[in-house]
């Protein structure tokens, strides 16, 4: 299974996921009088429709390239990912709100039985975060390790609504209102997850260098072809699950251009082998001559 179907399959799993926790945080928070709980819901809400954004992005990203994209369509990711925290401010918004709301008006204590749902979706959305993650190492996709955030600030939103009955119900009268504050903190902690997943997106859009350690592994494998003497520039841009490279080569001067080509699809072929993440992969031949004054630019 490539890369690409490793990441749509795992997207799938978010969906159900968070369409199942939408529907139980839901009936739970009505009849447990819990707005947290209610707020929970309207988080799950939110991440099903940017977990169908994802899905989406993944599936246009599959393209081949063509001759409008030759680099392929990877770029739509990171411009996925932008939508995706769109949805997280959203909902960060929207329970702030009514949590302002609900903190000014007379609250209901919470039902004793909310905790155990709590509980148990506070550890569905942490196993959850880590399957998914981890996907997004392996597959390199921005927008998956978006979804993986999802579920990570969906656990956080649950421990803060189970602090906050914890406290309500500890306390009993004159503290109802906690499970309201505790929404309200949650609600500070998605906003601050955006800004986790919102920077390296924009990076990624930008081409901004974020792969030191990709660039020493392809600086080590160059020098395993024959005829590479050295590696100079190196530049490295992402787009979607594949990295772009331009790279220069240094090869003996005296080499005539024939064989200088040769080699660098020699080096190119290598790279594309031994490094499956890569994408376009262009050499620029330099050659190692004493008698030619060394380049400044």
């Amino acid at each position: 299974m490539n890369n690409e179907e490793k990441a749509i399959r795992t997207t799938y799993f978010s969906i159900i996921g968070n369409t199942s926790l939408a529907l139980i945080k839901g009936l739970a928070g009505f009849f447990g009088n819990s707005y947290a709980l209610i707020a929970d819901a309207i988080e799950s809400t939110a991440d099903i429709f940017a977990s169908l954004l994802v899905l989406f992005g993944l599936k246009y990203a599959k393209r081949p390239a063509d001759e409008n994209h030759p680099y392929g369509h990877g770029k739509i990711e990171p411009l996925i990912t932008f939508l995706v925290v769109a949805f997280l401010v959203t909902s960060a918004t929207v329970i702030a709100y009514e949590s302002i709301l609900n903190i000014q008006s007379p609250q209901e204590t919470p039902k004793p039985w909310t905790l155990i749902v709590l509980g148990s979706i506070i550890l569905w959305k942490e196993i959850s975060y880590r399957i998914v993650i981890k996907k997004s190492k392996e597959t390199n996709s921005s927008s998956l390790k978006a979804d993986a955030w999802h579920h990570r600030s969906d656990a956080i939103t649950s421990i803060m609504a189970f602090l906050g009955i914890s406290v309500a119900l500890f306390f009993g009268k004159g503290f109802e209102t906690a499970d309201d504050w505790a929404a309200l903190l949650a609600s500070g902690f998605i906003l601050y997850n955006s800004y986790l997943i919102f920077r390296p997106a924009l990076g990624e859009i930008m081409d901004e260098h974020l792969y030191d350690d990709l660039l020493e592994e392809i600086r080590e494998e160059s020098m395993k072809v024959p005829g590479i003497l050295d590696t100079e520039k190196c530049f490295i841009r992402k787009a979607g699950m594949k990295f772009h490279v331009d790279l220069h080569a240094v090869v003996d001067g005296e080499m005539t251009v024939t064989e200088g080509h040769y080699i660098s699809h020699l080096l190119q072929d290598h790279l594309k082998n031994n490094l499956p993440n890569l994408g376009q992969v262009l050499i620029h031949i330099e050659p190692k001559e004493k008698n030619f004054p060394e380049r400044t630019d």
